[in-house]
């Protein structure tokens, strides 16, 4: 062999060694990341950074996982089976402080996914007694029923928006929620439970609100947003592994999701988001009813019409504004846990929230994404109660309605 020759074997032998073992650390370093969720329509931002390569742009290996109900959630987060999800943001409080879960258990709330888009249906029994936001006939339609059977109302995990909801709403109605049956019920069942009679009304997210107004066995009473305009709903939640160790992926993870975020709020995508949410390893819904309330188009059920909103639908961006969490948003579930007699003792308000929500992860990731991160901490009012204040919770428990 001339020299030259060997020389050039040689480095080309050299080569192919490199790329041998760039090629096996890339595989050894590549981690598959585990996501949950539940066939919501808000699960938007998850199916959508997967579906148009989001996670691959950012440089993530991400398997989405739809998971049956939010007791499963909780419990592959907190087990390491799922490295995060799709998840009710009053969730990790709950499960912290006992509700939901076993005290002391740390799920870490990365991002608000979305703002608005939840409901409480009604039954048919209640058609003709009430229609949309009549609160003050509440009370009458709920006692005339009673003379008749018991009356339940279904939400989705103690302790979690769904519960706040509802709760809320019988306060506003001036109904003591000791004098009503509440139980939980998976989203994905709450239609086929009304349709036995298992309940009266159910506090869920979409679209099965919409589902069940187009099957004909209730009607939409009052969305969540009239409850509380642009309050936090869904959140991207993570096992503490997942925050503590992989931060870069995790990182990356939430770049992804914050794209998709942005896209889903331009309104011209939401049909071809409705198109991919439809199908049955997602949502599983119809089409007709994911679309019309994704794009803020409401048919009520039982006679009411259809309810178009304008500002205050489903949002997942909104130029920033949703995706920032709030300590003050996590001390306010807190608040209603006391409220409504969840938790016998006021728990440690600000350091409950500052274990949970990493605040400061958001605002590393919003600065590399040019997002603007929202103020924290200052008061706030929700459509039926009185002022609330981070920094005076006691104050507002003296006077809010349970």
């Amino acid at each position: 062999m001339k020299p030259n020759q060997k020389i050039y074997k040689n480095l080309s032998f050299c080569a192919l060694t490199i790329v041998v073992l760039v090629l096996s650390n890339f595989q050894a370093s590549a981690k598959k990341i585990k996501l949950g969720f539940i066939p919501l329509t808000d699960c938007a931002p998850l199916v959508v950074a997967k579906e148009l390569g989001l996670f691959a742009k950012y440089g993530v290996d991400v398997e989405l996982s739809k998971e049956a109900s939010w007791a499963n959630i909780r419990d592959k987060i907190l087990n390491g089976e799922l490295d995060g999800a799709h998840c009710l943001f009053s969730m990790p409080f709950s499960v912290y402080t006992g509700i939901g879960g076993k005290a002391g258990s740390e799920m870490k709330i990365a991002m608000v996914l979305n703002n608005n888009g939840q409901a409480i249906t009604l039954s048919k029994d209640f058609c003709g007694l009430l229609g949309y936001k009549e609160i003050a006939k509440v009370g009458a339609a709920i006692k005339k029923l009673q003379a008749k059977k018991e009356v339940t109302f279904a939400m989705t995990f103690p302790g979690g928006t769904h519960d706040i909801w509802l709760r809320n709403w019988l306060a506003a109605a001036g109904i003591n929620q000791k004098s009503v049956g509440i139980i939980t019920i998976p989203p994905p069942q709450m239609v086929a439970n009304m349709k036995v009679d298992n309940m009266e009304g159910f506090s869920v997210g979409e679209p099965w609100n919409g589902v069940a107004a187009a099957q004909g066995i209730g009607f939409t009473h009052i969305a969540s947003q009239d409850i509380w305009k642009d309050h936090p709903e869904k959140a991207l939640v993570v096992n503490s592994a997942f925050a503590n160790s992989d931060k870069a992926d995790l990182k990356k993870v939430m770049k992804a999701i914050l794209e998709a975020c942005k896209w889903l709020d331009v309104m011209a995508n939401r049909k071809k988001a409705a198109a991919w949410l439809t199908k049955p390893y997602y949502v599983n819904a119809p089409l007709a009813v994911i679309e019309a309330r994704l794009m803020g188009s409401s048919d009520l059920g039982c006679d009411l019409g259809v309810k178009r909103y304008k500002d205050d639908f489903m949002t997942f961006y909104k130029g920033g504004i949703v995706n920032t969490p709030k300590k003050s948003n996590g001390m306010w579930f807190l608040a209603q846990f006391v409220r409504f007699g969840m938790l016998k003792a006021e728990p440690n308000y600000a350091a409950v929230a500052d274990k949970l929500i990493l605040d400061d992860l958001f605002a590393e990731v919003a600065k590399e994404m040019a997002v603007p991160v929202q103020p924290d901490m200052k008061p706030f009012k929700t459509t039926y109660d009185v002022m609330f204040d981070p920094a005076n919770i006691s104050a507002y428990l003296k006077t809010t309605k349970k």
